[in-house]
């Protein structure tokens, strides 16, 4: 099979202008303590690729402008809003006063499984994913409505932390854009 790589001109990317001017996407992501600046460059191009609204850097959390974020995010950082905040607990508070449903990516006894989360179409999400070593916060998670887990099925207990918020960002993309969830439509984290 033959098949041509497409060109960058082809492709028909927007403008970081034209990104900010786009409709809401419904979706913020919250990084809590991510002490990483190549994973939270990492974080703000899948954020970049699935037209995620804002980021929200938390507590001691790699910020730009940053050699290394700028490294690994190829620019997003310019096109994806951001704001930073001492205390992730207080933008949790904001976004569920906006109606904002707050999911922790975390392990936890309660967690849904991400396939089995079907989110509402014109539900309003914040996804928070927390630092390398110790995860998301166990007071952050306590002040979330729900939590997601990636299902795991090797000997490692995590992923890195931009390749987890990679996963969770398509699968509301992706079934924002379908509209169903194949593997399971009778649960939401609603």
């Amino acid at each position: 099979m033959e098949d041509r790589k497409l060109s960058n001109l082809e492709l028909g990317r927007i403008t970081p202008e034209e990104y900010i001017l786009q409709p809401d996407s419904g979706i913020v992501v919250i990084l809590d303590n991510i002490r990483s600046a190549h994973n939270v460059g990492s974080i703000f191009r899948s954020a970049d690729a699935f037209g995620v609204d804002k980021i929200w850097l938390c507590g001691i959390c790699a910020c730009p402008p940053s050699a290394e974020i700028h490294k690994s995010a190829l620019g997003a950082e310019n096109s994806v809003p951001w704001e930073y905040s001492s205390d992730t607990l207080s933008v949790l508070d904001n976004l569920k006063t906006d109606g904002y449903t707050v999911l922790s990516v975390e392990q936890t006894q309660k967690a849904l499984e991400l396939q089995d989360f079907a989110p509402a179409k014109c539900g309003r999400y914040a996804l928070v994913f927390g630092n390398e070593v110790d995860g998301v916060q166990q007071s952050v998670v306590n002040a979330s409505d729900g939590a997601l887990v990636i299902p795991q099925f090797g000997t490692k207990h995590s992923l890195n932390v931009s390749v987890s918020a990679g996963l969770v960002l398509w699968h509301l993309t992706a079934f924002r854009l379908t509209g169903e969830n194949k593997a399971n439509t009778s649960q939401s984290a609603d």
